[in-house]
C-alpha cells in the first residue's frame, strides 16, 4: 500500500481494514497494515481481538492465516480463564450483549434463526456474543466497526444492515461508518465501497434520514 495514504488514515479506522485485508486474504497488505498499527500504537491485544472475531464471520481458516501473519510481530499474552470456558457464563453474557446490540429487536431475532436453525439460534448467543464478541480488549463499538468492514467485503446484505444498527446503538456514527466503508477503497475494492454505501443509503432511507 502506499505509505503516504497510511499515514493520512486515521488511527481508529485501521483494525476494521485490517479485518477486511485479512478476510479478502490480502497477506502481503494485511502484514503492513499489522506494522503500521503497531507504530500507531495500537495494542497487541486490540489486533489480536479483533482478527479472532473475525472467525465468526470468515472462518477458521480465514482466522488461522491471519493470526498466524499477527504472531509474526507480536505474542499474545492473554491467558484462558475458567470463565472463557463457562457455557453458562456465556449464555448470560451472549444475551445481554445480543440485546445491547439488537435492542427490541433481539426476541425477533433468535425466533427468526430458530425457525429454521434451533442450533445456530443457540450458538448465536453462546458462541457469537458470549465466547467471541464478549470478549475483553476491543469495546462494542470498535467490535461493531470492525463487523461492518468484514460484512461489507463478504456482501452479506442483511447482516451488514443490522451491524450497521448495532454500530450506531453502541455509539458510532453515520460518518464513521461511511468512513470504514469508504477505507475499504484502499484494499482496491472500489465495487464493496459502493455496495457498503448501497446498504448504509437503504438503512437511513428506512430511518428516514
Amino acid at each position: 500500500m502506499n505509505l503516504n495514504i497510511l499515514i493520512k488514515l486515521e488511527k481508529k479506522y485501521l483494525l476494521s481494514l485490517i479485518c477486511a485485508a485479512a478476510v479478502l486474504r490480502f497477506d502481503d497488505i494485511l502484514e503492513e497494515l499489522i506494522l503500521h498499527a503497531k507504530s500507531k500504537r495500537i495494542s497487541n491485544t486490540k489486533l489480536y481481538e479483533a482478527l479472532l472475531q473475525n472467525y465468526l464471520f470468515a472462518g477458521y481458516p480465514s482466522a488461522i492465516i491471519s493470526l498466524k501473519i499477527l504472531n509474526k510481530h507480536i505474542r499474545s499474552s492473554r491467558k484462558t480463564t475458567s470463565d472463557d470456558m463457562n457455557l453458562y457464563h456465556f449464555k448470560d453474557r451472549g444475551e445481554k450483549n445480543c440485546k445491547t446490540i439488537y435492542g427490541n429487536k433481539y426476541e425477533k431475532l433468535i425466533a427468526n434463526v430458530n425457525s429454521f436453525s434451533p442450533e445456530l439460534a443457540e450458538w448465536l448467543v453462546l458462541e457469537g456474543y458470549g465466547k467471541v464478541l464478549g470478549r475483553e480488549g476491543l469495546s462494542y463499538k470498535e467490535r461493531e466497526l470492525c463487523i461492518v468492514s468484514v460484512l461489507t467485503v463478504l456482501k452479506f446484505e442483511d447482516q451488514l444492515y443490522s451491524h450497521i444498527n448495532g454500530a450506531l446503538r453502541v455509539g458510532a456514527r453515520v460518518k464513521e461508518i461511511d468512513a470504514v466503508i469508504e477505507n475499504l477503497s484502499l484494499l482496491g475494492k472500489k465495487s464493496l465501497t459502493g455496495f457498503g454505501k448501497k446498504v448504509l443509503k437503504k438503512y437511513m432511507k428506512s430511518k428516514g434520514v
